[in-house]
């Protein structure tokens, strides 16, 4: 699969199944993120891969009423930095966007291998960091849910997230986004 096909591919699926996570799949996945660009390569990400069912089950609590899909995921992955880790020009904290590209390169990853890694932000912070034992003074930036696909929809869906995994959410239209060499004002 090459990165268009998984750009392509990839979608925030609600409804999984288990899968086997093997200590090569978790290489994988931490092998992608790590080659990552990052301000003068200083690489602020950290991850935390629970596969563990008892402590799954503990991180379950942490999660949002909106988020009880994810109780069927075979690995959660916990995504933290801090600014001190990373570069801070004239003002730009860049440890957000640099942890936020390592993400990105393992949900592609991921799905390039057939899996769903679909990234939440319905979580307790401070639940997550004392099940993990996460330092304090670092941001969770995201949970990333990794299991496999499954065509039978999960019974615990809201309606909209069943018509999400029906069809895809529509995107913007690029007039909504796109500016050709200098910012105009969209309607």
């Amino acid at each position: 699969m090459d990165v268009k096909q998984a750009i392509y591919e990839r979608r925030a699926f609600r409804s999984l199944e288990p899968i086997e996570i093997t200590d090569h799949l978790i290489n994988e996945l931490a092998e992608s993120a790590q080659l990552a660009p990052s301000c003068f390569n200083n690489q602020p990400w950290r991850f935390v891969f629970v596969n563990d069912s008892l402590v799954l089950e503990k991180l379950h609590s942490s999660l949002s009423s909106g988020n009880v899909w994810a109780f069927k995921a075979s690995l959660i992955v916990a995504i933290f930095s801090n600014k001190e880790y990373d570069c801070f020009v004239k003002g730009r904290e860049y440890y957000l966007f640099d942890t936020g590209m390592a993400t990105a390169f393992l949900i592609l990853r991921a799905t390039e291998m057939g899996l769903v890694a679909h990234p939440i932000a319905g979580f307790n912070e401070e639940i997550v960091k004392s099940v993990l034992e996460i330092p304090e003074d670092v941001t969770v930036i995201t949970l990333v849910i990794i299991g496999k696909h499954s065509e039978t929809i999960s019974p615990v869906l809201s309606e909209k997230h069943v018509k999400d995994e029906q069809k895809r959410p529509t995107r913007f239209p690029f007039e909504a986004f796109v500016h050709l060499n200098r910012f105009k004002e969209l309607l």
